[in-house]
Order: structure tokens, then C-alpha cells, then sequence
């Protein structure tokens, strides 16, 4: 399935999610180079909520750019399957080498607008990251370690300490929503 079929069969968790999947839908009916960083004003990205076995903690780095935790994921750079990406960067960016999804399916959709910043020592404008996150699972007990190019810590955080440990408020909403999304996984 494409990644078109596959946001629009999503079943949006909240209000943002219903608005930000009518958006990203539009955004694929407009531009046909979303999955490339050549289209400066939006692209597709990948993230992952990386949590432990039991679900009671996620794996956050603290990101360089932003100067803050956060998940790990990154650009689509081409890649059509995003689930691919999303484990990509998760393995980059942690170290680690063994990490599954618990689900294939999205685990959640975001539209995030991303300041100007440098990168590599070239300007970079703002612009919006069309994101898709999985739900990834890993052993707190493999080792991790930081990846210095991207982040400077790396850490498992309990699911509120992870909200907690973001300075980014448009952030803390989305970690939220995937622990509230979490707390769902469990009791059902």
C-alpha cells in the first residue's frame, strides 16, 4: 500500500490529527516531491515513539539543533516506505540494532512547522515537516549510544519524564497525544 492509501485509511486519534490528515492529503494531491527535500516549504518525515518492552518508558535523544529531547526519526530523502525510514533513524540515531515496530501500521500523523535554523553550515528556512510516526519497541537493556552529528544525550525517559525533558511546547502536545495514544494500546 502507498503512503497515500495509507494516511488516508489512518483513523485520526483527535481533532489535530483529523485536520492534519486532510492537509497532508491535499499537500500530496498539490506537490509530487514531497518525499525529497527539494520541495523547501513541506516534506515527508518519518518519527518514532521508541518505547521499552513493557511500554513504561520511551528512548529520547537530545537534539542538537533544537537543543532539546525528542524523538528520534528524520527526512524521507526519497523513500517511499516510511516505516523503513522511521527504523533507519531509530537504529542511526540510538545505536541500537534491535528495533521493531509493535504495529506496521501509522501510529500517528503530525504537520510541524520547523524554524529557520543552520545545518551542515548552510541556512535552512522554515518550513513544515509533513510526519508520520510508528510505534517502535527496543530492549532498555541493549546498549545505546549518540549519534554527535544529530544529538548529545541519549536516555530512557519514563512516559511523563519525556514530556517533561522537551523544551519544545509544540512538542510536549504531540508526546501527549502518543502516550495518551500508549495508554489505549494497553488497555485495550
Amino acid at each position: 500500500m502507498n503512503i497515500r492509501q495509507q494516511i488516508k485509511q489512518y483513523k485520526p486519534f483527535n481533532a489535530q490529527e483529523t485536520k492534519d490528515q486532510e492537509m497532508l492529503l491535499r499537500y500530496m494531491d498539490t506537490f509530487d516531491n514531497l518525499l525529497t527535500r527539494e520541495n523547501e516549504f513541506a516534506h515527508f518525515t518519518a518519527s518514532a515513539w521508541l518505547v521499552n518492552e513493557d511500554f513504561s518508558k520511551v528512548l529520547m535523544v537530545y537534539h542538537n539543533i533544537y537543543q532539546s529531547w525528542s524523538w528520534v526519526g528524520g527526512h524521507a530523502d526519497g523513500d517511499s516506505d516510511l516505516l523503513h525510514v522511521a527504523l533507519k533513524e531509530a537504529k542511526e540515531e540510538t545505536g541500537l540494532s534491535n528495533i521493531k515496530p509493535v504495529k506496521e501500521d501509522i501510529y500517528s500523523i503530525e504537520i510541524l512547522g520547523v524554524p529557520a535554523h543552520e545545518k551542515k553550515g548552510k541556512h535552512v528556512s522554515t518550513h513544515v515537516h509533513l510526519n508520520v510516526t510508528y510505534l517502535l519497541q527496543a530492549s532498555e537493556n541493549e546498549s545505546i549510544q549518540i549519534k554527535a552529528d544529530e544529538n548529545s544525550d541519549i536516555g530512557w525517559f519514563g512516559l511523563n519524564d519525556a514530556i517533561e525533558a522537551s523544551t519544545e511546547p509544540e512538542m510536549k502536545v504531540v508526546y501527549k497525544k502518543l502516550n495518551d495514544k500508549l495508554k489505549e494500546i494497553q488497555i485495550g
